[in-house]
């Protein structure tokens, strides 16, 4: 098996029990939130998500009426999307997102669940917001749900979760931190009766301020931020935070 890792590579592993290893604990967040949030920002579209995967964001999005396109790198992920009731109604543009390898503008640019910190150098992050820059209508905002880094979490430079335990399965987050590259090089361990499953994550986080910096570089500042998708105060205990960037002129 190679160890070469690409954009395609986390979505094209993990793509058949991706939704329900999130419902199970990927995410600490409503979709309904979410959905309600990225609706509001919409308005009549068109939005565009960045890393759509299966459409678990994108479907309900475009259910509350919203146009809603996609871009994405991985095959096995879009397969999914489309195998869902309306899945073939969203266009998807296959790609590495940090270019927006798509033509026209939108209203709304969003990535939510940290889809943004797996552009995994600061170059790669600087052009993905430039490139959102180019495609957002004169009152489209871009906008995206991270983490905020917490370095506490490892120990010496590596943590080992435990996810899951059953009878029939334990999963596993084991993951090593490079601090001097702001990356976390992960993989999610399934084990069975029937063998282990590993599914290899990469990342590279920023913090809030970072963040900032590159959308000023890219000409957009940033117009709100909150604790989560319902609108909670971001403040010093905030785990993560939806910031939404609007073009600075």
């Amino acid at each position: 098996m190679s160890d070469e890792y690409g954009p395609a590579t986390y979505g094209d592993r993990i793509a058949d029990i991706y939704d329900s290893w999130v419902s199970e604990h990927g995410i600490s967040w409503s979709l309904d939130d979410a959905v309600a949030f990225l609706a509001d920002l919409a308005g009549p579209g068109p939005a565009l998500e960045l890393g759509i995967g299966t459409g678990r964001v994108a479907l309900p999005l475009a259910a509350r009426g919203v146009e809603v396109h996609g871009v994405d790198a991985s095959e096995e992920m879009v397969a999914v999307l489309r195998s869902k009731p309306g899945g073939g109604d969203i266009p998807v543009t296959m790609g590495d997102f940090a270019g927006i390898p798509v033509d026209g503008d939108y209203r709304l640019i969003y990535i939510p669940f940290n889809t943004f910190f797996a552009l995994l150098t600061q170059e790669d992050q600087v052009r993905c917001f430039h490139s959102a820059a180019e495609h957002l209508t004169p009152d489209g905002v871009f906008a995206f749900e991270v983490f905020v880094p917490d370095l506490s979490r490892f120990d010496r430079g590596a943590r080992v979760d435990v996810t899951r335990v059953g009878g029939e399965r334990v999963m596993l987050d084991v993951s090593l931190h490079q601090a001097a590259s702001q990356s976390v090089v992960s993989t999610h361990v399934e084990i069975t009766e029937s063998g282990t499953r590993l599914f290899p994550v990469r990342l590279r986080y920023a913090w809030p301020s970072e963040l900032d910096l590159m959308a000023r570089v890219a000409g957009m500042r940033l117009r709100e931020r909150w604790g989560g998708w319902k609108r909670e105060p971001f403040t010093d205990g905030s785990v993560r935070h939806v910031s939404v960037y609007e073009l600075a002129t």
